[in-house]
């Protein structure tokens, strides 16, 4: 007998080919248990569903089981309870078994209260110690001990029932929950402490819950009578509309050496004046009583409460009503006049006491006129700028730049926000009628350059004529207190007349840049708005219309519908005797210029390009091919278009776009691809430079 015990107990196994005794919870052979052995899960077992076959700390993750319980604890230092039940909670986790206990607050128990067991698995009470509390432990109307501690449960929530019933838990009918006598004895001891009459219940929450947030302005004023000056007091008195508060806040000019403070009055209900001044404290009171017995038991008396509130005293505050624009109100003594409100006050009154009069009415004297401010003249040291900057204060300060017109109209990439004129000089020697000036004119900073262009034979030198710099308007006052007047961007165009410093020149053209920003720009130049020259033109050519279509005909005798641009600009002249610049002349003609379309010569396209290149010193051919080979990733010799361009413009090619999108395309296949190669060979001036040509102008139709 004594073997056939060991045996069910224990047996024998190995461990690194050593055999030793095992524990009696190591299975037999295929983990099926031995005869008579007995294993005891570490774990809640749940049956198998028809769900997936994730692990319980997955499948039921954050699924807590809540209990209701109580326990009884034994008082034996108290003559007024022998017991107490507390009521509690016990939480069984899905996920790894753990169990918590925890007591919810009671007012006034004297009883630290919170968590009772803190979060862990708990084992069964002996002799099963080895074990711990499954899922199998627990049901209604049972009893269960947690560390020598007896808890009775009396019910569960909703889903713990489900989750049972799921389980194939048979649930106990609910337990009836015990009340504390000790408990229930003080609640009895204070509800009779509690005076049996109805207390009136002012509700303020439906006035808040409608007003909250809306608040009433009124601009106000108090004449100080004992201040010194008696200067007034500005003030701003809010009504808050959600429980008939008012603040006041008082607005302290500068340098009036009057303390800064939050608030003139702080929030709180204002009473109105009494005529017989203030109240001595405890003469308001919430409740009145009454003296049962009087003087007939002596100096003891029998009080009790006031139903009816018999001789009490009820104070008044001020309402909403109360305010208005023009009235007077009495805030603890001062008098203050409501001068004005703002918009949001004027609607609310205007909406529930229907008022339509809110007149300010005027407390200040009418400011002192401004004295305007004169400077001395120029002096003529420095410039006009500077000389105003050293009036303005006594820290002198450099004239301020227009930082925000340099940056938006300084050079940028292939726009150089420079206008370019070509001009002559207005005068009667023969010598200076053939010579040919380029007038600059930045828009970064309203600067002009003047450059003479070099003629050979002519003995004068050309180069620069005119150091860059802002130009004065002629016919104005040296030494003058007004600032002067400085050419602009919209007092050159072609056939414009400018003097600078002395020198008079007529504007006679323009390059392809300048006539493209100024019709691009037309808001800021009239000269080249077409809407404008349209409306002016017609107001001139409508009653002469019919001659016009006589000299149109006249000059385009085949009806091709087309005519010189020379013709044009005769008719025009003859027409408008002279009330038309010549800019505006140009920009009609541009505007209606056929666009011949023609195959360009490609030794012609190449040898201008070339020449671009050459004066801007451009040599990074090696470069740019091996730019154009790395996009190659085919290696077959071709790119698209627009890959090339825009690699030629990472290089900063000094060619207009129009001629590099021809030039590309003359270098296209027929897949419409460019064999980039023979384009750079062609842009190589170093290696293949084409000889030099005469450009020949076509004239525009």
């Amino acid at each position: 007998i004594g073997k056939e015990k060991f045996h069910k107990s224990q047996h024998w196994g190995y461990c690194n080919n050593v055999a030793m005794l095992v524990g009696e919870d190591k299975p037999g052979i295929g983990g099926e248990p031995l005869p008579g052995q007995k294993l005891k899960p570490k774990y809640s077992v749940f049956p198998e569903g028809m769900g997936s076959d994730a692990p319980a700390w997955v499948a039921f993750d954050k699924q807590v089981l809540s209990f209701d319980a109580y326990f009884e604890e034994e008082m034996p230092d108290k003559n007024q309870e022998l017991y107490r039940i507390r009521h509690c909670k016990i939480y069984f986790y899905l996920e790894d078994d753990t169990i918590q206990v925890v007591e919810p607050q009671v007012k006034n128990s004297g009883i630290t209260q919170g968590t009772i067991v803190r979060r862990h698995r708990i084992p069964l009470p002996p002799p099963q110690e080895d074990e711990f509390y499954t899922i199998d432990h627990f049901n209604i109307n049972i009893e269960v001990i947690l560390y020598a501690r007896k808890y009775k449960i009396i019910d569960c929530d909703q889903f713990t029932k489900h989750f049972l019933r799921k389980m194939g838990v048979r649930l106990n009918p609910p337990a009836g929950r015990p009340d504390d006598p000790y408990t229930k004895e003080r609640q009895k001891i204070l509800d009779s402490m509690k005076p049996l009459r109805p207390y009136e219940r002012i509700d303020t929450l439906k006035q808040f819950l409608e007003h909250d947030g809306h608040v009433l302005r009124f601009f106000c004023v108090w004449d100080d009578p004992e201040s010194m000056f008696r200067d007034p007091r500005e003030l701003v008195l809010h009504y808050y509309l959600s429980d008939d508060t008012i603040d006041i806040k008082e607005i302290i000019p500068v340098n009036s050496g009057r303390d800064r403070v939050p608030l003139f009055l702080r929030r709180d209900k204002l009473p109105k004046y009494a005529p017989t001044g203030l109240y001595q404290p405890g003469t308001i009171t919430s409740r009145t009583v009454l003296n049962v017995f009087g003087k007939l038991a002596g100096n003891k008396g029998r009080y009790i409460l006031d139903n009816r509130k018999t001789g009490a005293v009820h104070q008044e505050f001020y309402r909403d009503s109360d305010l208005k624009i023009g009235a007077v109100i009495n805030v603890w003594g001062r008098k203050i006049i409501l001068c004005d409100c703002d918009e949001f006050t004027k609607e609310y009154y205007r909406t529930k006491y229907g008022m339509e009069d809110f007149t300010p009415v005027s407390y200040k004297a009418p400011p002192p006129p401004k004295t305007e401010k004169t400077f001395p003249p120029y002096t003529g040291f420095g410039s006009e700028e500077d000389s105003l900057c050293s009036c303005m204060g006594l820290l002198l300060k450099p004239p301020q730049k227009d930082f925000k017109k340099l940056m938006e109209k300084d050079r940028s990439g292939m726009e150089s926000n420079i206008l370019r004129f070509l001009a002559k000089l207005v005068t009667d020697s023969p010598i200076d009628k053939d010579r040919k000036f380029i007038i600059s004119y930045f828009l970064s900073d309203d600067t002009i350059s003047v450059f003479e262009h070099t003629q050979q034979n002519t003995g004068i030198l050309g180069g620069k004529f005119l150091e860059r710099g802002r130009i004065k308007k002629p016919g104005q006052e040296l030494f003058k207190s007004e600032p002067s007047e400085y050419f602009k961007a919209q007092n050159l165009f072609v056939g414009a007349r400018v003097c600078f410093h002395g020198h008079n020149f007529v504007l006679v053209d323009a390059d392809e840049y300048t006539f493209n920003y100024m019709e691009k720009h037309a808001n800021e130049f009239s000269m080249a708005d077409i809407g404008v020259i349209l409306k002016k033109l017609k107001d001139i050519a409508e009653p002469c219309s019919r001659e016009i279509r006589q000299l149109f005909a006249a000059t385009d005798p085949e009806h091709t519908k087309v005519i010189g641009y020379e013709p044009f600009r005769s008719l025009l002249v003859s027409i408008t005797e002279g009330a038309f610049s010549e800019h505006e002349i140009m920009t009609l003609g541009r505007y209606y210029s056929v666009k011949d379309e023609y195959e360009m010569d490609l030794h012609f396209l190449l040898a201008t390009a070339q020449e671009k290149l050459k004066k801007n010193s451009f040599e990074n051919f090696q470069q740019l091919s091996a730019v154009l080979v790395y996009n190659d990733r085919e290696k077959c010799g071709v790119l698209p278009r627009e890959v090339c361009r825009t690699i030629c413009k990472s290089f900063k090619l000094p060619l207009a776009d129009d001629d590099l999108q021809a030039l590309l395309t003359m270098f296209e296949d027929d897949h419409k691809q460019v064999e980039y190669k023979k384009f750079v060979d062609g842009l190589n001036w170093r290696e293949n430079q084409i000889p030099a040509f005469q450009a020949i102008k076509v004239n525009p139709k």
